[in-house]
């Protein structure tokens, strides 16, 4: 067997989770996809109604709740109540994890109303907004303006919140950083009540930079300040198919957007966007755009897809074309483009609703998609939850460029999960060592897409079903987890802890740097009060005593300085 053979497995026996899940789409169908449709028509309603207020009443409003959380927070007598949680149901929570550390007993602080967009600054071309603002709805704002956040995650329920607390990407991650990196300020309220205005060069440079991957446990998020850039109307897109091993995959993924002359900077040499599909372990499709003007995509030969309307193929499926028809391009609004992904969670919506990507689905019923995640987590019992942790993957493998080869290798070989999506982003050289962080001494390599301040990252976008179990195989997915994070630990890479973890604590840390955020943690008192983002990752019910324990451990150990 060669290194890239995937092992023979035995088959599996079929239990009666597997002919639930297989029938699962007659509950989506007339049970999620109508409560969805619903729930995403009355948040629209709502977020016309704050728009019509003006931006001096939003913020009026904004300072009012800002004081009942504060009010809140003082309510907590620590030596009675719990660690401090926000009051979201925990199967609202778009990411994969269970949020079983609700299950302790917590005091719970409600943010719910911290959903509006406070200003849109085109003279520091920064917008200022709540938490609970979503993708969807600062994209509508923002796109007729010619503007936009530098980083638009591509889901539409996605919240600024939990892309600053957790993680955000994007095809132009790779000019930009993550969605954290385009945040020039925070607003948070600190465990003692204060609320404080953290950036990079004032007196909480520290909480600034701790902030991010930190889970909301180092104060609660009230408000961000995030970098805008000019847009145009259309996004110029260029699909380019590859064929080759999964090594020269890769390399035509890094070629489409990484100069080999190391000209990272140079806009005429690097699109505005990037993204690239693995098909299977010889083809690939490389999606290079750049932004272009009405007038540009309306001249005579253009084309226009208007890939947002339910009807039209789901974007993944459209892109593979390229491997027939070879080399096109064409011209996308700009707003569907960024959210090009949304209605068939990137290829999620095959395995929720087989049919779905059919026409007669799409032109009857495409109009409701997509069911909302955290409606298909609320009606999921314990024994469907932890089937689809054993027998399906929704991981992110952030790591180093020119290791993407290996990624892919190693993918195929332990979970043969296709298509995967390849996001390139920058990991930067920051004054401080953060949670994330590149490779020590990176930028004496200067190896392709690295520049001396940032080097180039990959997210390796891991989700369906593994080969193994399409063939009805046996298939231990925590052990093919807990494999991948041993992988990333060995090659610097990260895991967006959204997913579904196998962590222990010490390898919790050996993936990621605990000086900056210890310290921050110790120095702004959130121990003892806000649970330690080990514990709100850590994958299983979390006791009251057990967390309890932890908290106390840590205020125990002799104070350590960040380094």
């Amino acid at each position: 067997m060669s290194d890239l053979e995937a092992p023979l497995r035995p088959k599996r026996k079929k239990v009666w989770v597997d002919y639930f899940v297989q029938f699962r789409w007659i509950i989506v169908i007339f049970v999620v996809l109508p409560i969805s449709f619903t729930l995403y028509f009355l948040t629209y309603l709502g977020d016309v109604k704050s728009d019509r207020k003006s931006f001096k009443q939003r913020q009026k409003e904004h300072d009012e709740n800002v004081k009942k959380v504060v009010k809140r927070l003082k309510e907590r007598n620590p030596k009675k109540d719990g660690l401090v949680c926000t009051a979201r149901k925990p199967w609202i929570a778009v990411g994969m994890r269970n949020v079983d550390y609700k299950r302790a007993r917590h005091f719970e602080v409600d943010l719910s109303a911290f959903r509006n967009v406070l200003d849109i600054d085109r003279e520091r071309m920064i917008a200022r907004v709540e938490p609970l603002v979503n993708m969807g709805q600062i994209s509508r704002v923002t796109v007729p303006m010619n503007l936009s956040l530098a980083v638009v995650a591509e889901l539409d329920d996605l919240t600024v919140g939990g892309l600053i607390n957790g993680y955000g990407i994007e095809g132009s991650s790779h000019i930009y950083g993550l969605f954290s990196d385009t945040v020039v300020a925070y607003e948070i309220v600190l465990a003692d009540g204060r609320v404080v205005r953290a950036t990079k060069d004032n007196e909480y440079s520290d909480l600034f930079y701790a902030i991010p991957w930190s889970q909301g446990t180092l104060g609660l998020l009230v408000a961000a300040e995030i970098k805008l850039i000019p847009v145009k109307e259309y996004m110029k897109l260029t699909y380019k198919p590859v064929v080759g091993n999964l090594q020269e995959l890769a390399q035509g993924y890094i070629d489409s957007f990484a100069p080999r002359d190391g000209d990272q900077d140079n806009p005429n040499k690097v699109p505005d966007f990037v993204e690239t599909m693995i098909y299977s372990p010889t083809e690939a499709v490389c999606m290079t755009g750049v932004y272009a003007s009405k007038e540009e995509a309306k001249r005579k030969g253009n084309k226009i897809n208007s890939v947002g309307w339910w009807f039209k193929p789901w974007f993944y499926q459209h892109a593979q074309t390229a491997l027939k028809k070879g080399e096109f391009v064409e011209y996308i609004p700009t707003r569907e483009y960024y959210h090009r992904h949304t209605r068939c969670l990137y290829w999620e919506g095959k395995l929720i609703l087989p049919f779905a990507d059919q026409w007669w689905f799409r032109f009857l019923l495409g109009w409701m998609m997509p069911p909302k995640v955290s409606l298909l987590k609320a009606t999921q019992g314990e024994a469907i939850r932890n089937y689809y942790h054993e027998m399906h993957v929704i991981q992110d493998m952030l790591v180093p460029l020119y290791k993407v080869g290996n990624a892919l290798e190693w993918v195929h070989r332990e979970m043969e999960v296709y298509p995967i999506w390849l996001c390139p982003h920058r990991l930067y050289k920051l004054p401080v060592k953060t949670m994330v962080y590149p490779e020590p001494g990176f930028e004496q390599h200067r190896r392709q897409g690295d520049t001396h301040y940032a080097q180039m990252y990959t997210d390796v976008g891991v989700y369906y079903a593994p080969g193994p179990v399409l063939r009805g195989e046996e298939f231990d997915g925590s052990e093919a987890v807990r494999r991948m994070e041993n992988w990333l630990i060995e090659n610097h890479g990260f895991q967006p802890q959204y997913a579904v973890s196998e962590l222990n604590e010490k390898n919790f840390w050996r993936m990621f740097d605990a000086g900056l955020y210890e310290h921050c943690r110790r120095k702004y008192g959130a121990v003892g009060t806000f649970m330690s983002v080990y514990y709100k990752s850590k994958k299983g019910r979390k006791t009251e005593k057990e967390v309890q324990e932890a908290e106390q451990a840590i205020l125990e150990t002799p104070d350590a300085e960040a380094a």
